[in-house]
């Protein structure tokens, strides 16, 4: 939908606040208070939105029924905000324009890139089966965060490089070192998790960047948050700016994305892929080589937070590739497929979500007992089930248009897996907020969570929970991103 279309009700919707009570165990609706707030979006017109009335919670099948403010559509206009039902709209409703959402804004990151870096107003998504992204064109984190806290290059420079990558990044090319979403090659110390590397089928190391639009990156600049001494200057929590319906104005935006090493080109056909310069640091302990070399990558997670007047603790939409991993029941039932990226069928007595065996040396694989160690993931599927059917609507929905585009494109073969929002609206111009009481309570991708999925309070993924403990050098908050902690 175009951001300019329908703005007296997005603005209405950007207002609307939910105040529900999710069950501790199951992650499930349980009670919603009848509130009501009086709010104003022009001089003298006083609005009054209303949250779910007690009992709110809809069974699984009024998912594909719900409210829907245009669904999902093929532009590549990303999103400034959520559209919500007005009036006492269920949380099977909510959950579906979230998910609308989520799906509107893979598309729109995902759209095709012109020769001026800009939106191709002349193409579609997998139109010719592939094609280079708009956040692709965003900056990397590795690029932000410099050694020393020097400046960032300015927007669309080309990725700060290693003495040994230089002269061998090519026009187009990425610039991948991460084993895990933590900053450090082997580190834990950001993220206040247990995690370690997720390897692939052929034993090796899938790889993962983070990056950021330029309304984002245009603040971490401005306010100098690059850099130690610059986040000492500031002195105050951050507060990244917020999507706004009623302008069509984007918030600040983070991408996180995981990819794996694709060995048989053949398989390329099933992934958007990238040519990438892959970069190993030297390490002494474990005894690690520094390396940089070219690989051709498939996308197998992508994960995009945007922070909007709606959902001030930003809304978090998590995808991944159809043939990652099954699910717990496919596998106890025996419904499964002839093979998955982080999953072997035909092991039987596999440990499955273990973390793989030190040393972590990417540049060889990990031998055990004579044998290429490789991940046996599964997920752990603790969405409530209105969550599982509203995402399974609506990638039936945007599988359908993304085929009518090209029934061969790779964006076919990518599935929300659900979206996490604040039912608890924030304030956007608060700089420290609480978390929202999110929903659903957990939501882990398997490539980015793998080994914190469940639903153990302050130990299970989740993603608004998480990212409210992040903090700047400084340990003032950072506005639900653990970036800043980057900064030397």
């Amino acid at each position: 939908m175009n951001p300019h279309e329908s703005s007296s009700r997005r603005r209405r919707g950007a207002l609307f606040a939910v105040v529900c009570v999710l069950g501790a165990s199951t992650g499930a609706l349980t009670g919603c208070k009848q509130t009501e707030r009086v709010t104003t979006t022009d001089p003298g017109e006083a609005v009054v939105t209303t949250a779910l009335d007690a009992g709110g919670a809809a069974d699984a099948g009024s998912v594909g029924s719900a409210a829907d403010a245009g669904g999902i559509t093929l532009s590549p206009t990303i999103p400034p905000d959520v559209d919500v039902p007005q009036g006492k709209p269920t949380l099977a409703d909510l959950q579906h324009d979230f998910d609308t959402y989520s799906w509107n804004t893979f598309i729109a990151t995902n759209w095709p890139v012109g020769a001026d870096g800009g939106v191709d107003p002349h193409q579609q998504p997998g139109q010719h089966g592939d094609n280079a992204t708009v956040w692709e064109g965003w900056m990397p984190a590795t690029s932000i965060f410099l050694p020393g806290g020097a400046p960032p290059p300015a927007w669309g420079a080309p990725p700060v490089l290693p003495a040994i990558c230089k002269g061998k990044l090519e026009p187009g090319e990425k610039f991948l070192t991460q084993i895990g979403k933590t900053p450090g090659l082997l580190s834990e110390s950001v993220q206040p998790f247990d995690t370690g590397p997720l390897l692939d089928q052929e034993g090796n190391y899938t790889r993962f960047e983070i990056l950021v639009n330029k309304v984002m990156f245009d603040q971490i600049v401005a306010q100098q948050l690059y850099s130690k001494a610059g986040q000492q200057r500031f002195d105050k929590p951050a507060n990244f700016t917020c999507g706004n319906a009623s302008t069509g104005e984007q918030g600040a935006i983070m991408v996180k994305a995981a990819w794996k090493p694709l060995e048989n080109p053949a398989d390329a056909a099933r992934f958007h892929t990238a040519k990438a310069l892959v970069y190993t640091p030297a390490s002494e302990n474990p005894k690690i080589k520094e390396s940089c070399t070219k690989q051709l990558m498939g996308l197998v997670g992508f994960h995009v937070a945007h922070k909007t007047q709606g959902a001030a603790q930003w809304i978090w939409s998590t995808f991944e590739h159809v043939d990652n991993v099954p699910t717990e029941e496919q596998v106890k039932s025996g419904t499964l497929k002839a093979s998955y990226n982080y999953y072997d069928p035909a092991c039987k007595d596999c440990a499955v979500n273990k973390t793989p065996p030190r040393p972590w040396d990417p540049n060889k694989k990990i031998i055990v007992n004579g044998k290429v160690f490789k991940s046996q993931i599964v997920r752990v599927d603790v969405r409530p089930q209105l969550m599982q059917d509203s995402a399974r609507v609506h990638n039936e929905e945007a599988r359908a248009l993304l085929a009518g585009v090209n029934s061969a494109s790779v964006w076919t073969n990518y599935e929300l897996i659900s979206t996490q929002w604040p039912t608890v609206a924030g304030d956007c111009n608060t700089a420290e907020l609480q978390d929202g009481s999110p929903a659903p309570q957990f939501l882990g991708n398997t490539t980015l969570e793998t080994y914190i999925q469940g639903k153990v309070p302050n130990v299970s993924s989740s993603c608004i929970r998480c990212h409210n403990n992040a903090a700047m050098t400084t340990a003032k908050s950072s506005d639900f991103t653990y970036l800043l902690e980057r900064a030397q």
